[in-house]
């Protein structure tokens, strides 16, 4: 029997969303082993002198318990 758990993360890229999620799962895997996926929960963007200046996303990584 398997156990998992879920944490919440935040990342943010300048590139896109896509680039920000990636961003997010390459920094929590440093610290968190056995990462099975990742729901996207809310997308917002920063906007500075009417330009997209960094895409962010909050996250809901789950990863598997040894």
């Amino acid at each position: 029997m398997t156990v998992a758990k879920i944490m919440e993360i935040s990342a943010a890229s300048p590139d896109s969303f896509e680039a920000a999620v990636q961003v997010g799962i390459e920094r929590a895997s440093k610290t968190i082993k056995n990462i099975t996926g990742a729901w996207v929960q809310d997308q917002k963007v920063d906007v500075e002198n009417g330009k997209i200046v960094r895409y962010r996303v909050n996250m809901k990584v789950s990863f598997v318990l040894a």
